[in-house]
């Protein structure tokens, strides 16, 4: 019988259950430090010709152009003659295009002078409703588009720092996460726990275990009265690094506990996920009106309101041919009308082949994934993906 089994009849300890977790971590570790091998950390693949030239919103054909007539540089080509670019190459056409363009300021969508800092929480009650993966699907394409993004992860489980190539459980498992920047007692500046990534235009602040040690120091500095309060901690702390993000995103737990309620009241935009089931409505309805009732207690306690710019909520795991996700989805649009995204994303095989290498559908090798499959999915999430970028463009006044 295996040591597990003799376990069982023994009974299985507290002890047994840390060793099940140090062999798992250690197994993990090598697994993906042979996945990303040589580097050991993930790096990012080029993007094509077509893909920049749909990034950039210029014709594949101008793109051809501009480089026949040496305004843009020559970048990698395969051996059929296909330029590949890096995405630091894109974000150099991007300025060339800035520069000389006749509609420049297209071609830099983010922050301009009296612009504020967008701050987006993904937020439900839910697990299961792809937060983390909308989370860090938008935060890339945002990259891609020329925004200079922050993304937090706010969830203890770490599932959004591990998509990074981290391993939160041994790299950030005394120190290094977003709960250094919160915590009550030996707080530091946030900008000491960022991390650059991979991915140009894209700073992640990680997460790790002890970041749900905040929920237990939050209930025992409200009873002594500590300031500040944790609903303004966030909100100080992103303070600091103001000037040097266009979009913050976090990615908040599946809980309305007090990590999510920081980022609640430190938002300017809400993203409410929610898989179009009943259930799942149900419970996102439980959640609003927790939320809602539980934002009055926090306006009370900092003494001003908490407003957004916008709360969305986007349709996630869709199947257009399931009939009774295609009906909950109407039903959902005709209770909230204008505020249900009209793009939903879909559920892919893709998203799903690519998360199982921590990979999203912008990182993973095309080639390695069936074309149609890919395309599909690609084409949903740059959907939603734009969708919310016009209104994030609203919010600062622009059509």
């Amino acid at each position: 019988m295996s040591d597990l089994g003799g376990k069982l009849n023994q009974g299985v300890s507290s002890s047994d259950i840390g060793a099940y977790a140090d062999s798992l971590a250690e197994s993990l570790n090598r697994q993906m430090k042979a996945a990303l091998q040589p580097e050991e950390r993930k790096s990012l693949r080029r993007f094509s010709s077509t893909e920049v030239a749909e990034l950039l919103r210029v014709s594949p054909s101008n793109l051809r152009n501009r480089h026949k007539d040496g305004s843009f540089p020559e970048v990698y080509s395969d051996n059929r003659g296909h330029r590949f670019y890096s995405a630091e190459e894109i974000d150099d056409l991007r300025g060339i295009l800035a520069r000389t363009g006749k509609n420049a300021d297209a071609y830099r969508p983010g922050r301009r002078e009296g612009d504020k800092r967008q701050v987006i929480s993904v937020v439900n009650f839910k697990g299961g409703s792809s937060k983390t993966t909308a989370t860090i699907h938008l935060a890339q394409r945002f990259a891609l588009r020329g925004y200079r993004v922050l993304v937090l992860d706010l969830d203890p489980q770490a599932s959004l720092t591990t998509f990074f190539g981290f391993r939160p459980e041994l790299e950030f498992a005394e120190s290094g996460t977003i709960y250094d920047a919160l915590r009550y007692e030996g707080r530091v500046p946030l900008s000491s726990v960022i991390q650059k990534t991979y991915f140009h235009n894209l700073d992640m602040v990680p997460a790790g275990l002890l970041l749900s040690e905040y929920e237990t120091e939050t209930a025992n500095a409200l009873a002594r009265r500590q300031q500040p309060i944790f609903a303004e901690r966030l909100a100080l702390a992103l303070d600091e690094v103001e000037a040097d993000y266009d979009l913050v995103m976090i990615d908040c737990p599946p809980q309305l506990g007090f990590l999510t309620l920081t980022a609640l009241a430190a938002s300017s935009g809400l993203l409410v996920t929610v898989v179009p089931g009943m259930l799942d409505i149900a419970s996102m309805s439980q959640f609003l009106k927790l939320a809602s009732e539980t934002v009055k207690a926090v306006e009370e306690a900092i003494g001003r309101r908490v407003t957004w710019d916008f709360v969305k909520f986007l349709i996630t795991r869709y199947e257009p041919s399931d009939g009774p996700q295609t009906q909950m989805a109407g039903y959902l649009r005709s209770i909230l009308a204008g505020q249900v995204m009209t793009e939903p994303m879909l559920k892919s095989t893709a998203i799903s082949d690519a998360g199982m290498t921590q990979q999203t559908i912008y990182e993973v090798d095309p080639g390695q994934l069936i074309r149609k499959t890919i395309d599909r999915a690609l084409a949903s999430v740059n959907n939603v993906a734009d969708e919310l970028e016009q209104t994030i463009q609203m919010a600062w006044g622009r059509r």
